[in-house]
């Protein structure tokens, strides 16, 4: 794990930033792309309702097993494209924003829009920072040596071999984000309960009824483990990456926007196929930088940034996905030592 705290990298005069957003702007990257999305929700909404109609053609078969797996991989293009709503690279009001994202967020694939929005603008605003960024709460994993010390109860049990558990973990991801989506109705910050609740509701009744209606119930029941699992996993390996093994901050911060963004985020390297696979999210350290700018332009803008940051003598991140993993897992098993050590 790295130990860059915010104290050892100071930042200079705040205009820096400024000058890379000129940059970015006179290069026509922050322009809206309705025809890209228009073609990428016809697409992604027509292979899902293809799936639905093939698993109901195959009807009580083995086969539709391999439907599940194909359904793993259509929810996270869904949350995908929910994760673009959320950051209005798609539409610039909010109400269309919003009847979007739960449409293709709890009623597509039973994840709460508006929690996951709050959850990630958190995120967005303080990455890897140990008490303000929600994908670091050591709330099952820890993330840092210091966590590991404060550990208590299941992050400490875990922990000691959390490396090893990652992956498997993983599987139930995709249980988590429904779970999450149901408790946040009962939280104070989560507004337009009613509705999210509603199709939150709708999704979880439709999808059990059709898959325990079209298969026995030992199918239908290895199904959902398939289904689920596998999607789970997906999501875990697109985001982790992104910023797991990246400098974990503390403390008040004395990183302006720019560093503070690209010190902890992390590229993945891979060309066409790798932007596809992880909806663009593999140009993390431009999309935090630039949360609203459409997923195709995220490409061009990574040599704009690339070049900025050698400019400063900013270090800047990228790796393969393959490496990523392995620099996540070695992160991993650093920052659970602590744990290991005590008697």
């Amino acid at each position: 794990m790295w130990g860059v705290t915010t104290n050892e990298v100071l930042s200079p005069p705040g205009s820096d930033f400024a000058r890379l957003t000129r940059r970015v702007s006179e290069a026509d990257l922050l322009r809206r792309r309705p025809g890209y999305y228009i073609a990428r929700f016809s697409l992604v909404i027509g292979l899902f309702a293809a799936g639905w109609t093939g698993f109901a053609f195959l009807g009580d078969s083995w086969w539709s097993l391999g439907i599940a797996v194909f359904f793993a991989v259509m929810f996270a293009q869904i949350a995908f494209l929910s994760h673009d709503l959320a950051h209005r690279q798609v539409f610039r009001t909010r109400r269309p924003t919003e009847i979007a994202g739960w449409a293709m967020g709890n009623f597509g694939i039973g994840m709460s829009y508006g929690w996951w929005m709050d959850k990630h603008t958190r995120h967005h605003a303080n990455p890897n920072h140990d008490e303000l960024d929600p994908d670091v709460d050591p709330d099952v994993l820890v993330w840092s040596k210091k966590q590991a010390k404060a550990a208590r109860g299941v992050p400490a049990f875990i922990g000691r071999y959390q490396a090893f558990l990652f992956f498997p973990l993983l599987t139930l991801e995709g249980f988590n984000l429904h779970v999450s989506g149901f408790r946040a109705l009962f939280s104070k910050s989560l507004k337009h309960k009613w509705i999210e609740g509603s199709l939150l509701t709708a999704h979880v009744v439709l999808y059990l009824a059709a898959v325990f209606t079209v298969l026995s119930p030992g199918k239908a029941v290895l199904f959902v483990l398939v289904h689920q699992c596998l999607w789970g996993v997906y999501m875990g390996s697109v985001f982790a990456p992104s910023h797991k093994g990246m400098p974990i901050l503390s403390g008040k911060t004395e990183l302006d926007f720019l560093r503070k963004q690209v010190l902890t985020s992390r590229n993945i390297l891979g060309g066409r196929h790798v932007d596809i696979a992880m909806g663009g999210l593999n140009y993390q350290i431009e999309h935090h930088l630039f949360p609203s700018m459409p997923a195709p332009h995220l490409a061009q803008a990574q040599r704009i940034v690339e070049d900025y940051c050698a400019e400063l003598g900013i270090p800047y991140s990228k790796t393969t996905l393959l490496n990523s993993y392995s620099l996540v897992l070695r992160s991993l098993h650093e920052a659970g030592e602590p744990l290991r050590n005590r008697s």
